[in-house]
Protein backbone atom coordinates (compact mmCIF):
# COMPACT_ATOMS: atom_id res chain seq x y z
CA UNK A 1 0.00 0.00 0.00
CA UNK A 2 3.10 2.46 0.97
CA UNK A 3 3.97 2.02 -2.59
CA UNK A 4 1.33 2.30 -4.47
CA UNK A 5 0.83 5.62 -2.61
CA UNK A 6 4.55 6.67 -3.21
CA UNK A 7 3.37 6.30 -6.74
CA UNK A 8 0.48 8.25 -7.13
CA UNK A 9 2.30 11.50 -4.98
CA UNK A 10 5.44 10.80 -7.39
CA UNK A 11 2.80 11.07 -10.40
CA UNK A 12 0.64 13.65 -9.37
CA UNK A 13 4.15 16.08 -8.47
CA UNK A 14 4.77 15.27 -12.06
CA UNK A 15 1.93 16.49 -13.43
CA UNK A 16 1.46 19.75 -11.58
CA UNK A 17 5.46 19.90 -12.87
CA UNK A 18 4.56 19.77 -16.33
CA UNK A 19 1.71 22.11 -15.77
CA UNK A 20 3.96 24.79 -13.86
CA UNK A 21 5.96 24.30 -16.73
CA UNK A 22 3.42 25.03 -19.64
CA UNK A 23 2.71 28.17 -17.53
CA UNK A 24 6.18 29.03 -17.53
CA UNK A 25 6.55 29.19 -21.42
CA UNK A 26 3.34 29.85 -22.36
CA UNK A 27 4.11 33.54 -20.54
CA UNK A 28 7.13 33.77 -22.52
CA UNK A 29 5.41 33.71 -25.50
CA UNK A 30 4.14 36.82 -25.05
CA UNK A 31 5.36 40.06 -26.65
CA UNK A 32 5.15 43.14 -27.70
CA UNK A 33 5.32 44.70 -31.68
CA UNK A 34 4.38 48.68 -32.74
CA UNK A 35 2.16 49.25 -29.72
CA UNK A 36 0.31 45.77 -29.45
CA UNK A 37 0.93 42.31 -27.17
CA UNK A 38 0.92 39.57 -29.41
CA UNK A 39 1.47 35.91 -28.10
CA UNK A 40 3.43 33.47 -30.98
CA UNK A 41 2.39 31.02 -31.56
CA UNK A 42 0.65 28.55 -34.67
CA UNK A 43 -2.21 30.94 -34.24
CA UNK A 44 -0.47 34.06 -34.83
CA UNK A 45 1.96 32.44 -37.52
CA UNK A 46 -0.77 31.06 -39.52
CA UNK A 47 -2.83 34.59 -39.63
CA UNK A 48 0.57 35.99 -40.98
CA UNK A 49 1.26 33.54 -43.53
CA UNK A 50 -1.97 33.99 -44.82
CA UNK A 51 -1.72 37.19 -45.38
CA UNK A 52 1.32 37.64 -46.94
CA UNK A 53 -0.20 40.16 -49.98
CA UNK A 54 -0.74 42.65 -47.12
CA UNK A 55 2.80 44.00 -45.89
CA UNK A 56 1.41 46.05 -43.18
CA UNK A 57 -2.37 44.82 -41.98
CA UNK A 58 -4.15 45.71 -39.00
CA UNK A 59 -4.80 42.66 -36.73
CA UNK A 60 -6.26 42.55 -33.24
CA UNK A 61 -3.57 42.17 -30.17
CA UNK A 62 -4.35 40.05 -27.16
CA UNK A 63 -6.58 42.61 -25.65
CA UNK A 64 -9.08 43.00 -28.98
CA UNK A 65 -7.23 46.42 -30.16
CA UNK A 66 -6.47 46.94 -33.94
CA UNK A 67 -3.06 47.28 -34.28
CA UNK A 68 -1.61 48.14 -37.75
CA UNK A 69 1.76 45.72 -37.55
CA UNK A 70 4.54 45.12 -40.14
CA UNK A 71 3.31 42.03 -41.24
CA UNK A 72 7.19 40.60 -42.53
CA UNK A 73 8.65 41.48 -39.25
CA UNK A 74 6.25 40.13 -36.53
CA UNK A 75 6.15 36.70 -38.72
CA UNK A 76 9.82 36.89 -37.99
CA UNK A 77 9.72 37.65 -34.10
CA UNK A 78 6.64 35.04 -33.56
CA UNK A 79 8.88 32.61 -35.35
CA UNK A 80 11.58 32.94 -33.57
CA UNK A 81 10.07 33.43 -30.13
CA UNK A 82 7.91 30.41 -30.49
CA UNK A 83 11.29 28.04 -31.70
CA UNK A 84 13.28 29.09 -29.27
CA UNK A 85 10.61 29.02 -26.33
CA UNK A 86 9.40 25.72 -27.65
CA UNK A 87 12.86 24.22 -27.85
CA UNK A 88 13.71 25.32 -24.13
CA UNK A 89 10.31 23.94 -22.92
CA UNK A 90 11.22 20.59 -24.35
CA UNK A 91 14.69 20.26 -23.04
CA UNK A 92 13.14 21.05 -19.57
CA UNK A 93 9.87 18.59 -20.19
CA UNK A 94 12.75 16.00 -20.63
CA UNK A 95 14.78 16.46 -17.58
CA UNK A 96 11.77 16.32 -15.41
CA UNK A 97 10.65 13.02 -17.33
CA UNK A 98 14.50 12.18 -16.20
CA UNK A 99 13.69 12.69 -12.34
CA UNK A 100 10.74 10.60 -12.45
Amino acid sequence: MENLSNTIKRRFDHEASKQALKEKYEAKLLFAHQGGMFCAGPTLITLLVSIEDIENPIILDLYDNPTQVNRQELLTQSKQRWQEQMNAWSVELAELSKQR
